[in-house]
């Protein structure tokens, strides 16, 4: 069972990090947040860990022709799913160069900004990505998800809330929401939306792992183990609850060095 004394320094945490950590899908890769908002990639469950063979393929497409923007395209998005942050934004950011107007490598090189600590770069490079007179749900909830990494909660509700205007109830966006309330401390309305977010059938392990985390820290630390657990096989079970506490403690441990001026806080910045 997770342990009580977790949990009275993740409170005041929650008010003082940036802890929505922007994660690059729904499935935990190798050097990747554990509490996640999401970044909105489709199909995300497909992204969750690009093979070594699937990488290789579409990196050998992109050196084969580096102007071809569905190459880059793609290779950026498995560099992305394989944890090679910064090898994404290089691939991202000349396709870019190469494409202004193409929308999609914008929003592919934006979410690679934000996977990459680059949050207010990331932001701009998203609002080039999207289009008023066409909009799309997964780049106004990227928005939200960033500009919530900035300390800007009520803007990033908006663009929660705009795209909850066209696609109702989506589990992805909830979780940002819910997120975004954990962050300036609203517990209860976090909670009241992640288990919106949470009441689907197939929705992602990672909204699951949010509520939990949310429940935790209003103390209820039996409950917030069941959430990882419910309806999942037993092994992997054990892998929710484990990665739970791995986020716990990492969090307790980084907030006691900030409290004891052992190590300064760091934010990534844009270069």
């Amino acid at each position: 069972m997770l342990q009580p004394h977790r949990f009275a320094r993740l409170r005041a945490l929650a008010a003082s990090s940036a802890i929505l950590a922007l994660g690059l899908c729904g499935c935990q890769t190798a050097g990747s947040p554990d509490i996640t908002g999401s970044l909105g990639d489709k199909p995300e469950a497909s992204r969750a860990a690009a093979p070594p063979q699937q990488l290789e393929v579409y990196r050998d497409r992109f050196r084969a022709n580096p102007k071809d923007a569905n190459a880059a395209l793609e290779y950026g998005k498995a560099l992305r799913a394989s944890g090679q942050r910064s090898q994404a934004v290089a691939v991202l950011e000349q396709a870019t160069i190469a494409h202004p107007g193409n929308k999609a490598l914008l929003a592919a090189y934006g979410r690679a900004l934000a996977d990459n600590g680059n949050f207010q770069q990331a932001y701009d490079v998203l609002t080039r990505a999207h289009s008023p007179d066409d909009p799309d749900w997964r780049i106004l909830s990227a928005q939200g998800a960033v500009l919530d990494q900035l300390g800007r909660y009520e803007e990033a509700r908006q663009y929660y809330a705009s795209a909850l205007k066209i696609a109702p109830d989506e589990p992805s966006v909830l979780s940002n929401l819910g997120l975004s309330y954990a962050l300036s401390k609203d517990l209860p309305r976090a909670e009241e939306t992640l288990r919106r977010a949470s009441s689907r059938a197939d929705v992602n392990p990672r909204v699951r792992l949010n509520l939990a985390w949310v429940v935790g820290l209003q103390g209820r630390y039996a409950e917030a183990e069941s959430i990882v657990k419910a309806d999942r096989p037993a092994e992997e079970a054990a892998e929710n609850v484990a990665q739970l506490r791995r986020v716990l403690s990492r969090k307790e441990k980084e907030n006691a060095r900030a409290e004891a001026g052992k190590t300064p806080a760091t934010a990534r910045r844009s270069d």
